[in-house]
């Protein structure tokens, strides 16, 4: 009797249908996840346009929490994916279980900051009264109570790394779904609902993750026989794991962190032009996502098999992965870009746009979309630096293009006076990163690939 572990499928399905099969879940529950972003800040921007810049300016430090759980998600996968491509399952198991270790200490962090710190951050932003009270109340929620956002999602990524792609999105959809629904009864007050404003959209996501959470659970238990999970190796854990999985995570951590300081950063530039500026940004942001959450699903999706197959030392495999996985993210991209380019002014209808936001808003949106397809390039290269536990390249692409090259160019064109230079400052930043990630994935190929 073959034994399940040997015959993983990420080594003998054909590649395209593989890719498919384990991106089009992921995507399919990234654009359920990108409509609850969306929907999310439809219904704060009912409350009032301070109230959508509140949580605009939380949101920083909200993606910061989501990238310390994913970037060690992504250490945990490629961990995971080579040991069972190395047919070496005890290591597996050692990953899966101390990868959820390192998220509950990392929530404990966050608890500290929501009690703490909150209040601090929020300050360092506006001095708006309203503005100031509505952000406090949300990110002291979402920091206090993100227990949840942990768990789920290194849960789900133990699903990803062993090729169950569609129990990851039926643990991310659950989330997402009860997050919607719950939206306008706790924000509005419907029915025996209390009206809690901004509060309530907190409270929504909190118990919208604790659900996706317990699904994510479930499923490892019952349905993945590719690790084993013990509370032995748990509260044991083995240090070269540790050292193995922040290897690779902590790079793509603060590869998604700096995602955090650049919209700090470009809020601050942002809120000198006015308070409406900063909110067009938060509306990009969700709409961005819907664009953006289905090439990061095919992300998803191929990490396990690039790392799988590297494993397993099959470059052919690798190279036709990689190839459909290109043409597959630049399609998604045109279609986003065409998108922000002919309605941006009914997507900005949606979140009860002012005369003022629009004015702002439509060419900001067409700007930016400008840089989608020379992203989705990058997407799929950095894919294989996280894959071949390189991901130290990811981490100095992504510096060199939001730090490096992004925010200085803000700033500078704000100097200018005029608000519309500074969207200029996206697209030039993706093709700074386009010319460096050129640079570092062929230097990766050469010495991972071609020695195969």
């Amino acid at each position: 009797m073959v034994n399940a572990r040997e015959t993983n499928k990420m080594g003998t399905m054909p590649v395209k249908g593989l890719i498919v099969s384990m991106s089009l879940p992921m995507m399919i529950s990234m654009l359920v996840q990108a409509l609850y972003n969306v929907v999310d800040s439809i219904f704060v921007s009912r409350i009032s346009e301070n109230a959508l810049t509140a949580v605009t300016l939380a949101f920083p430090m909200q993606n910061l929490m989501i990238a310390l759980a994913a970037g060690t998600g992504v250490g945990i996968n490629a961990m995971l994916s080579r040991s069972l491509g190395e047919k070496r399952f005890d290591r597996a198991d050692q990953a899966a279980c101390v990868g959820i270790l390192l998220n509950i200490i990392h929530y404990f962090i966050f608890l500290f900051i929501g009690i703490f710190l909150a209040g601090a951050f929020i300050r360092s932003q506006t001095d708006d009264p309203e503005i100031l009270a509505l952000g406090i109340t949300y990110l002291r929620i979402v920091c206090v109570l993100s227990i949840g956002v942990f768990f789920q999602i290194t849960l789900e990524r133990l699903l990803q790394s062993t090729g169950r792609t569609l129990y990851s999105m039926i643990s991310q959809i659950t989330g997402a779904v009860i997050n919607i629904i719950l939206d306008p009864l706790l924000i509005f007050g419907v029915g025996p609902f209390p009206r809690l404003g901004v509060a309530g959209a907190a409270f929504a996501t909190i118990f919208g993750q604790v659900a996706g959470s317990a699904i994510a659970l479930t499923l490892n238990l019952k349905k993945n026989k590719d690790i084993r999970l013990s509370w032995s190796l748990v509260l044991h854990p083995s240090a070269d794991a540790v050292k193995e999985i922040y290897a690779v995570g902590v790079p793509s951590a603060l590869m998604m962190a700096i995602g955090s300081v650049m919209t700090y950063l470009m809020n601050q530039i942002l809120i000198a032009f006015s308070s409406t500026a900063t909110a067009v940004f938060g509306v990009y942001f969700k709409l961005q996502s819907f664009v953006f959450m289905p090439v990061f699903g095919l992300n998803n999706g191929m990490i396990p098999v690039l790392a799988f197959n590297y494993g397993a030392r099959n470059a052919s495999r690798i190279r036709e992965s990689l190839r459909f996985s290109m043409t597959l993210a630049l399609s998604i991209m045109l279609a986003g870009t065409a998108v922000f380019e002919l309605i941006p002014g009914v997507l900005l209808d949606l979140f009860a746009a002012s005369d003022e936001m629009k004015a702002i808003g439509i060419p900001a949106l067409r700007i930016i979309a400008l840089s989608f397809p020379v992203a989705a390039v990058c997407i799929v290269m950095g894919s294989v630096f996280q894959a071949f536990s390189v991901s130290l390249y990811s981490l100095i692409v992504s510096v060199g293009r939001q730090l490096v090259v992004l925010i200085p160019a803000a700033f500078l064109l704000a100097r200018t006076g005029l608000l519309v230079h500074v969207w200029w400052a996206f697209p030039i930043a993706e093709i700074a990163s386009l010319l460096l990630s050129v640079t570092l994935f062929r230097k990766t190929y050469r010495e991972k690939v071609s020695v195969l």
